[in-house]
């Protein structure tokens, strides 16, 4: 579905990603993990091209979106993404906040908008909040509506970045809950994590980034159970 091809990145002159390839197939739940500052969110962000690579490849279902003439915008809509901070807008209630996208950049009628988000908000346990505005809710409820605004898009992969990081500890399963539900109904998902349980337990793939690269790669218990290289034993021996 995603292909990256030695995708490079700069930030006043330091490499933050060194030449980083991986295919993400479809129904991937890839789960990327490694010690701050190692490219991790640099990577995610440079998927949908909120961070412009400065060499390399994304190519999504066949297109390169590195390539001027494409409809980066397009693109973007089939990729949801979740930030640690849930920035939904504090003047608009959560329905207000869920339908002004589909409503806006995908033409849905305002009465289709509000069943989608309806529909979603009751998976996720917040049916009753439609009409509540940002500052009545808990982190965990707001990160919640985060996720359900990304899914009113119906995208086809679902980019989290650290969405739990910014949580109260007893918030944060709340939130893994719905990502756990959304990996089994098949999403496609790419998730940077500190979150070992989660990507132990959910993802069929992990990343193990340091210093701009991919270390590792392999399913949870390749990572887990029998770390290859050094530098991973040791950032498991610190985090687990």
């Amino acid at each position: 579905m995603i292909s990256v091809k030695n995708l490079k990145k700069v930030f006043d002159g330091n490499e933050a990603l060194k030449g980083v390839s991986v295919e993400i197939n479809k129904g991937d739940v890839m789960c990327v993990i490694g010690p701050s500052g190692s490219g991790k969110s640099t990577f995610l962000r440079c998927l949908n091209l909120l961070e412009r690579p400065d060499g390399g490849q994304v190519i999504f279902e066949g297109d390169d979106l590195m390539d001027k003439h494409i409809n980066l915008n397009q693109h973007r809509q089939k990729m949801g993404m979740v930030f640690q901070q849930f920035n939904l807008f504090p003047h608009m209630t959560v329905l207000e906040n869920l339908t002004c996208a589909p409503m806006m950049l995908k033409k849905i009628d305002k009465a289709a908008a509000e069943k989608t988000a309806m529909d979603y908000l009751q998976r996720v346990g917040l049916a009753d909040r439609a009409g509540s505005y940002p500052n009545q809710l808990s982190g965990g409820q707001k990160q919640r509506i985060a996720i359900v605004r990304a899914l009113c898009m119906e995208p086809e992969v679902m980019l989290f970045d650290e969405p739990t990081s910014a949580l109260d500890p007893e918030m944060v399963g709340e939130v893994l809950d719905v990502m756990k539900k959304l990996a089994e109904q098949g999403m496609t998902m790419v998730v940077v994590t500190h979150e070992m349980g989660f990507a132990r337990e959910v993802g069929n793939r992990v990343l193990f980034m340091d210093n701009g690269l991919i270390i590792e790669e392999g399913t949870p218990e390749q990572i887990f159970e029998h770390p290859k290289s050094e530098r991973l034993q040791s950032f498991l021996s610190k985090v687990l």
